[in-house]
């Protein structure tokens, strides 16, 4: 699995606004739904923090990966998002999460969500792939960098 097949440009923020955990579940829930209703936005944002209320998604090194399932996604959508200042993301170290991974899949898609997820947290497992989204210009940026990460990772 390349988590490149499911994110594009457009799906990354490099300086996201939000200052709050629940500010930072809606940015990241738009930035998903990537112009689908409002409607579908507000039901992402319930799904994120439904997910959220079970435990927090903070998995520690500045990292966070909300995520759901949700049909009216259609197939699974993911997106990156940076807090250039941090949010407090109630992470298990406690530290600010300064970087979010987000996805959402059809509520039928439970294989491919884990499988997501499981290379998500390889990805980030890297602390030269951290610092180097860290230290990126942009979005575009950071795309570049995502895609050079995965494609490192392929067929692992």
């Amino acid at each position: 699995m390349q988590i490149t097949d499911y994110i594009t440009v457009n799906r990354v923020v490099a300086e996201m606004e939000s200052t709050t955990k629940p500010e930072a579940l809606a940015e990241l829930a738009k930035l998903v739904a990537n112009g689908r209703s409002p409607a579908v936005q507000d039901q992402l944002v319930q799904v994120l923090a439904a997910r959220e209320r079970l435990a927090s998604t903070g998995i520690g090194e500045e990292i966070a990966i909300p995520h759901g399932k949700l049909d009216a996604v259609g197939t699974l959508v993911v997106g990156v998002g940076r807090s250039l200042q941090g949010v407090d993301f109630e992470s298990v170290d406690g530290k600010p999460t300064r970087l979010f991974f987000v996805l959402v899949a059809p509520e039928n898609s439970t294989g491919i969500h884990l499988k997501a997820l499981a290379r998500i947290s390889r990805l980030c497992k890297e602390p030269d792939f951290r610092s180097r989204l860290l230290a990126a210009d942009n979005a575009e940026e950071m795309y570049r960098i995502l895609c050079q990460e995965d494609g490192r990772f392929s067929g692992r």
